[in-house]
């Protein structure tokens, strides 16, 4: 192989992404790369819920079309975007070291916590865990609907537009970007658990192939266990973007994991949280599901499964 091409996104966050890992298996394989950038359903249909289309697998979905029919050897993705489930003949290869997973409030600098926001403030988030979990923990704000890439996102607070006084982001996103000095305040996972998946970086290739393999020189080993777990946990709760569920993976001791997770109804009313500690990560996050199963998330699930709120 001449040439490894790399389909990716083309937003301004994804081809850093994708830059970065370019770089890194010049580094370790010896090869030369080519970006493909691929615009995906997601990247198409910014004025729709996602809920209402096809939920964030419309964000890989062009990605993964692209490995099957040969025009790339490689995707990237934001760990975070996939869903629980792979297409036949596709395999996550490779998941390099986790960056922040924490939620990042940005508001331009009128506040420093989430804690300091005032009543009836009106905070945009394009995701239904951080819309949920807002909701929880302050009822008085006011959650927005908000689509679009970071630097849009940024752009229309910076604009005040709709009346915004901050937004939620990743703070991953933020740092990737060189933009972590317009966050006002990481987020502690205790207060907003993170999403499945967030700060990492998923490599996709086809299955079977020797590059599905060598991709393994980047893999980090604590990274790969957590989002095992996390991706468990998904799985068992058949999660997407319906769903505001949230499931966070920490290393503790060598060859254990602390897992947390959530599900929540849409308006923050009823939250059902559990957590547990392992070494063997697809048992914890079944674990960790089933012990939110039988605490009230099936009744939750079940309602938005019904076009309900819970």
């Amino acid at each position: 192989m001449t040439r490894l091409r790399i389909a990716t996104r083309g937003s301004r966050l994804a081809l850093a992404q994708a830059r970065w890992v370019a770089a890194r298996l010049e580094a370790a394989l010896g090869v030369a790369t080519e970006l493909v950038a691929v615009r995906t359903s997601g990247d198409r249909l910014q004025d729709v819920s996602l809920a209402k289309v096809g939920g964030k697998g419309l964000f890989v979905k062009e990605l993964e079309e692209a490995l099957l029919a040969q025009r790339a050897e490689l995707a990237v993705h934001s760990a975070k975007d996939l869903p629980a489930r792979l297409p036949d003949g596709l395999v996550l290869a490779a998941f390099p070291e986790r960056a922040d997973p924490r939620d990042a409030l940005v508001s331009g600098g009128r506040v420093h916590a989430l804690a300091e926001l005032p009543r009836a403030a009106r905070v945009g988030t394009g995701s239904a865990r951080r819309a949920a979990l807002l909701r929880a923990l302050r009822p008085d704000l006011d959650i927005a609907a908000l689509r679009g890439n970071v630097t849009t996102r940024l752009d229309r607070l910076d604009a005040s537009a709709g009346g915004l006084a901050a937004v939620i982001l990743a703070c991953a996103g933020l740092d990737r970007l060189g933009l972590a000095a317009r966050i006002d305040e990481r987020i502690d996972p205790g207060v907003l658990l993170p999403a499945v998946g967030q700060g990492v970086l998923a490599l996709e290739a086809r299955a079977g192939e020797a590059l599905a393999e060598d991709l393994a020189a980047l893999t980090h080993v604590d990274t790969a266990r957590a989002i095992a777990a996390e991706r468990a946990f998904l799985a068992r709760l058949q999660g997407d973007c319906n769903v505001p569920l949230a499931a966070f993976a920490e290393p503790l001791a060598p060859g254990r994991l602390r897992l947390r997770g959530l599900v929540a109804s849409p308006d923050g009313r009823r939250v059902v949280r559990g957590e547990a500690e392992g070494g063997e990560p697809a048992a914890l996050g079944d674990e960790v599901a089933e012990k939110l199963l039988a605490q009230g998330a099936r009744e939750i699930l079940a309602a938005l499964r019904a076009g309900g709120d819970a």
